[in-house]
């Protein structure tokens, strides 16, 4: 009859967290990538469940082989396969390949998933607002974005981690079934694309010098004079032109230029723009 008595401690649980958020780039290479770090915080694990140095090293080397996946809202693989590990320790139904396969099944999916939250939405939004800031002069602009932005990814990190724990294999399942990571990346896209038009109308600066005399000037009336940028542009959308620059950036990207070549044309436009005074 298996044991059922768990044999981790919420500190053990803790401490391997604590390692990964630590490690999860030591040992980084080009054959195993991140699986060195994923060792480093299992080892702490292995060692409270196969206190025998063997049976340790043994259970240890199933997790040198590759494994790679975004650091933070990944960690819910980590729980899920300490979940695992646990299980299988005290005469769960659990075998290695099983646990490697639920490790290299979810790298790929997290991986996306957390890059898109972490450096698309999170990141580029704080980091906008701590710039902003900054430019006004306000010094605790940096320091909001360290705040922000790294407080919200070590509480996902670990939330994410200990759910994974509590679910066991379970967790992905329940995650993907009910629909919460489309409702989430729907809500953080809605968020991202409203603080970025606001940053576009702060940081984006595009005008035009270009302007026509209707009326000369006479001893009573000054000359009429028609502005392309006031009067036409301005009229239509205050920041119109910033707005078309961006969104016609943003074309270009999604046609496949590098952002290189997004900027160099962008540098070219701009000098030729401004040398022959179309632009301002």
């Amino acid at each position: 009859m298996a044991e059922s008595t768990p044999k981790l401690s919420k500190k053990d649980i803790v401490r391997s967290w604590v390692s990964w958020m630590n490690f999860s780039h030591c040992c980084y290479n080009y054959e195993r990538l991140q699986a060195m770090s994923f060792a480093q915080c299992m080892s702490i694990i292995l060692k409270k469940l196969y206190p025998k140095k063997e049976d340790f090293t043994r259970e240890l080397s199933k997790h040198t082989v590759f494994f790679n996946t975004e650091p933070n809202i990944g960690t819910i693989i980590h729980g899920v396969v300490i979940a695992m590990e646990e299980e299988r320790a005290v005469g769960g139904d659990i075998t290695p390949e099983a646990i490697n396969a639920v490790k290299s099944g979810l790298m790929g999916p997290f991986a996306g998933i957390g890059d898109t939250i972490v450096q698309a939405i999170f990141t580029p939004i704080f980091l906008g607002i701590g710039i902003g800031m900054a430019q006004q002069g306000n010094f605790f602009g940096p320091i909001l974005f360290v705040l922000l932005n790294g407080g919200i990814i070590l509480g996902c990190s670990y939330g994410l981690w200990m759910y994974g724990y509590r679910l066991g294999q379970q967790a992905v399942t329940k995650i993907l079934a009910s629909g919460m990571m489309n409702i989430i990346l729907c809500a953080a896209g809605i968020l991202g694309c409203t603080v970025m038009g606001a940053l576009t109308a702060q940081f984006v600066t595009v005008s035009t010098p270009i302007a026509f005399t209707l009326a000369e000037a006479t001893l009573e009336n000054e000359a009429l004079v028609l502005s392309v940028q006031k009067d036409f542009f301005d009229a239509i959308l205050k920041g119109l032109l910033p707005l078309l620059l961006t969104f016609t950036t943003y074309k270009m990207i999604s046609k496949g230029l590098t952002s290189v070549k997004v900027l160099m044309i962008l540098v070219v436009v701009g000098f030729i723009g401004g040398a022959v005074g179309i632009l301002g």
